[in-house]
């Protein structure tokens, strides 16, 4: 595994859900803030996002935009006055009635150029934020990808595949469709942390060569009898000099990060599987369960046990 993969698999639960949708005339639906992650990919047309709190944002065909902090926000056919926004239909209630001609929803006008009409993918991953990696906190409240020629190449197959699944629902789409959605969190994560210029500290630790192969090593094997020298080896550099520049990018030394990520890989563990507190254990490094016990209740304040017992009953 890498940082990106464990990040992202540290959060998600349940599967994902969306619905293809096709807008004309004049409309103006709302998205309540929601514990997971929202996104919207364009397949025709344009529309605009009004996200709670900030600047209306324009979105043209083969546009994607992840929320991935739940922000509420209104999608419409333009940057419409907060009398309008205030008005605007709650999406379940829009697709529900989708053949309602006052929404606007329905088989109505092709979308195209110039038809103010628009066809797109809405939809939300289901998260579990209590144990979120700093990378996924990082992330901006929008996060826009826009289609640009030659950017972005792995989120375009991914969009132009999803589009066709939902569209023509062959034999099997019920397994490839969320799992299409499921590569688009991937993609749209993973196209934030590489564009040139992106802010922030996740970008920086994994630009950085030697941050990034430690980051590697420990989240490839996170069990083994790792020691500072000895990933200070894999790293290809001095003890010190992986010391210092893991602590500075990252904000704690390579061995407090490994134990935190330690007890967050038992957290997941916990949650998805049935496996024994013994297994567990050795699976994140510790040699006995007691010893996963004592780190575990440090960090969350609680036991493996409750713990588990408590996601059960999410």
């Amino acid at each position: 595994m890498d940082v990106v993969s464990d990040a992202i698999s540290a959060v998600r639960i349940g599967r994902p859900s969306s619905d293809r949708v096709r807008i004309g005339g004049r409309w103006c639906a709302r998205f309540a803030p929601y514990e997971g992650a929202g996104f919207h990919v364009v397949l025709q047309g344009g529309c605009w996002l009004l996200p709670d709190g900030g600047a209306p944002l324009a979105l043209g065909t083969g546009d994607a935009v992840l929320l991935p902090h739940g922000a509420g926000h209104v999608i419409a056919d333009g940057p419409a006055e907060a009398e309008a926004v205030a008005r605007a239909v709650p999406f379940e209630e829009a697709v529900a009635r989708r053949r309602g001609r006052d929404l606007g929803f329905g088989p109505g006008e092709e979308p195209g150029p110039g038809s103010g009409a628009v066809e797109m993918l809405c939809g939300k991953y289901r998260l579990d934020r209590s144990r979120t990696h700093p990378l996924m906190a990082e992330l901006p409240q929008v996060v826009h990808l826009p289609n640009r020629v030659g950017s972005h190449p792995e989120l375009r197959s991914a969009i132009d595949l999803l589009g066709r699944e939902m569209d023509e629902r062959q034999p099997g789409a019920c397994i490839a469709v969320p799992s299409l959605l499921d590569l688009l969190l991937v993609y749209m994560i993973r196209s934030w942390v590489v564009a040139e210029g992106t802010p922030g500290t996740w970008p920086a630790v994994l630009g950085d060569p030697v941050t990034a192969a430690a980051l590697r090593a420990l989240h490839s094997d996170p069990a083994a009898a790792w020691t500072t020298e000895r990933l200070a080896a894999e790293a290809g550099v001095s003890r010190p000099t992986l010391a210092r520049r893991f602590t500075s990018l990252v904000g704690r030394p390579p061995m407090a990060y490994l134990t935190w990520w330690r007890l967050n890989l038992a957290a997941t563990l916990l949650r998805d599987s049935d496996d024994p507190l013994a297994t567990v254990a050795r699976r994140v490094g510790y040699a006995t369960p007691y010893a996963l016990s004592h780190a575990f209740n440090r960090e969350f304040g609680t036991t493996p046990g409750r713990y588990r017992a408590l996601a059960g009953t999410a």
